[in-house]
């Protein structure tokens, strides 16, 4: 951990726990969890491509829809996304383990990850050898590897480093300050010990997703990987140079650069906030629905959608949800013709339900998530 009394580090924190409340309670808790769907998507795409895997966000949209590619290289890819999802959806639906902060709970992130991998992403080459190891789900690595340059703990100490690790980033033994820089401070540490063979990456972001909710900061409307892999250079360069060992008396007490571990974490947590508010400022409810208007208002005018749209597209948006057979005294129209306009809409995948007489919600599909919400991917 940074020292206490990091003056940067503790106003970031501060700022980052008054934006985090701000977000929370921005948009009813319907349209939150429709927005949780379209962020978890998102986290993995950018989680994914951090790492050099880009599966474009339209084939993430398809393989959740079971829509697998026949190219074998892409549905891999499909498959590890649907993956990245599902264990982030349980993390978000809080069935982690309670100890969050522990050796069980970094093992259960990579067991119910891999497991869901097809084969031939469960094999790593070795650069320096040229064998291939076989990843077993949730099992630390047993032998030694290489990353880049940095050469991580000896396989025959992590049990003592993981036990360390859990330690020194116990939230139960944190003040609040602290246990925000913990998420950051940890962040590092993971990655430097490096606990499996392949996956360390995707593993710690989905650690630091879950502790920074643990916390009562994170939340399914914001993804901090969007932000590191906007930054990957200097995501990765930061990483490096907290990695050196130390750099004299002055620099921290431990084996590693304790200066190198501060900066790491004021980039860690500036992009966290830098994404918090982000998404306050397109989950406005004003401005939000003046883009959906817009985008309705096209899609009348080209006769994609019928007249009326807007009205039901509105109604879920303020209301969360409403019941279909509120349709017409919604849009105006007689019964008939509102359900119309209503059937047009769930076909399109603007408003979606979890049954057939089920109550009618908000949805983002990836064809107007450019129109919705800017900037969210890139090059959409």
């Amino acid at each position: 951990m940074p020292g206490e009394g990091e003056r940067r580090l503790e106003d970031l924190v501060a700022e980052l726990l008054k934006k985090s409340s701000n977000l929370t309670g921005r948009i009813c808790p319907d349209v939150a969890e429709s927005v949780g769907n379209l962020v978890r998507s998102m986290n993995c795409y950018y989680s994914n491509l951090i790492e050099g895997h880009n599966t474009h966000p339209r084939d993430i949209e398809r393989a959740l829809a079971d829509d697998y590619s026949d190219n074998q290289a892409k549905r891999a890819l499909q498959l590890e996304a649907t993956a990245h999802i599902k264990v982030q959806e349980m993390i978000d639906l809080g069935e982690a383990p309670i100890d969050l902060v522990s050796i069980n709970t970094i093992s259960w992130i990579h067991k119910e990850f891999f497991q869901r991998l097809p084969e031939e992403l469960l094999w790593v080459t070795n650069p320096d050898t040229g064998s291939r190891i076989r990843v077993e789900a949730g099992t630390f690595r047993n032998s030694e590897v290489k990353v880049g340059h940095h050469v991580p703990p000896l396989a025959s100490s992590l049990p003592a480093f993981l036990k360390r690790f859990a330690e020194a980033y116990n939230p139960s033994k944190l003040s609040q300050i602290r246990q925000v820089i913990a998420v950051a401070a940890s962040h590092h540490r993971m990655l430097w010990i490096h606990p499996f063979y392949d996956g360390n990456g995707r593993v710690t972001r989905l650690f630091s997703h879950a502790y920074l909710r643990h916390i009562g900061i994170g939340n399914s409307l914001w993804s901090v990987s969007r932000g590191l892999a906007r930054e990957a250079n200097k995501y990765k360069a930061l990483l490096m140079q907290a990695d050196q060992p130390r750099q004299g008396d002055l620099d921290g007490r431990g084996n590693l650069t304790q200066k190198g571990l501060v900066e790491f974490c004021a980039f860690f947590l500036s992009i966290c906030i830098d994404q918090i508010e982000y998404m306050s400022s397109i989950l406005a409810p004003t401005e939000l629905l003046q883009r959906i208007e817009i985008y309705a208002a096209e899609e009348v005018q080209t006769k994609r959608l019928p007249n009326g749209a807007f009205s039901l597209l509105r109604e879920a948006a303020l209301a969360g949800s409403f019941d279909r057979g509120k349709a017409a005294s919604i849009t105006g129209y007689k019964e008939r013709q509102a359900r119309t306009v209503l059937t047009a809409l769930l076909k399109k995948g603007l408003l979606t339900s979890d049954s057939p007489k089920g109550l009618i919600k908000l949805a983002f599909p990836i064809a107007i998530v450019e129109r919705y919400f800017p900037k969210l991917y890139p090059g959409l």
